[in-house]
This record gives C-alpha cells, structure tokens and sequence, in this order.
C-alpha cells in the first residue's frame, strides 16, 4: 500500500520543514528539543549539522519513501525507521527510569516525554510500515497486485 510511503514521506518532510524554520532563526520548541544551551548559543556546527543537515536527511528520506522501487533505498528505510523508532524508545524509557531529567531539566524533559519521543516513534512506525507495504508487495503476500511478475525459468 503507497499509504505507508505517504504518510512517512509527509512526517519526513513536516520534520525537515520545522530544521528549517529552526536554522533560519526560528526559536518556537527548539530550547525543548535541542536544550536551551544549544537553542540560545547556535554554534555553526549545531545549525550545519543539526538543523540544515538533518533537514536535508530528512529530506532526502522522503524521497526514498515515495520511491522504495530498489533495495538499497528500501534498506535506508528499514535502517531510519529502526533508528527513529529506537531513539523515541530509548530516551522515553531514560526519562522515565534514571536521571537524565534532572541532566536536561524539566521542562525539556517533559516535552520530550509527551512530544519529541513519541514523534520520533510515530517516524519509525511510518518508515518501518512503508518497509514493510512494499516488501509485502514485492513478495506478493500484501494483498495487492503483487506488482512485479513471476520469474519463469527462460528468464534466469
């Protein structure tokens, strides 16, 4: 189903839109999400890197969803989703179990519990779900088409 590749293709480029606005000067939920630190000092490696570089990522990972037609770009999907996914989890369960609340202060932390993680998850749920249409697809268990046509013994 293209939905999956869509919709993740959509919170890639909803993601990039907000590095951008953030590396042009726009301060709305960065200190919540970088650290006020980061947020109020914006070293050039921080606004390169940071804020153009992923922008451009995330840009680049939207392309790849709406285009899963090789295995390489099919593979850069699996790997972002899984990264996504994982960060959201691992910060969430570090917030919530050790000290790192009281390291970034609260306020940063509760955004991060009730926005930041759970937005990252939602971009790993969508990537590993646009994986995962388009290998059903491909495998012909996805109950489309099944889009790519038998290979019969002449053709090997």
């Amino acid at each position: 189903m293209k939905t999956w590749g869509y919709a993740a293709a959509t919170w890639c480029a909803l993601f990039a839109a907000l590095h951008v606005y953030w590396a042009l000067g726009g301060s709305a939920g960065l200190a919540e999400s970088a650290g006020a630190d980061l947020a109020a000092q914006r070293p050039a490696w921080f606004v390169l890197g940071g804020l153009w570089g992923v922008a451009a990522v995330l840009l680049v990972g939207a392309w790849l969803c709406l285009d899963l037609t090789r295995r390489w770009r099919r593979v850069l999907v699996l790997l972002g989703g899984a990264v996504l996914l994982l960060r959201g989890l691992a910060v969430e369960v570090a917030l919530l179990t050790t000290d790192l609340p009281q390291q970034v202060g609260e306020r940063q932390a509760r955004w991060s519990l009730l926005l930041w993680n759970p937005w990252f998850v939602l971009g790993g749920v969508l990537l590993l779900g646009a994986y995962w249409s388009r290998r059903s697809r491909l495998s012909g268990t996805g109950g489309g088409n099944g889009s790519v046509p038998a290979r019969n013994a002449s053709s090997r």
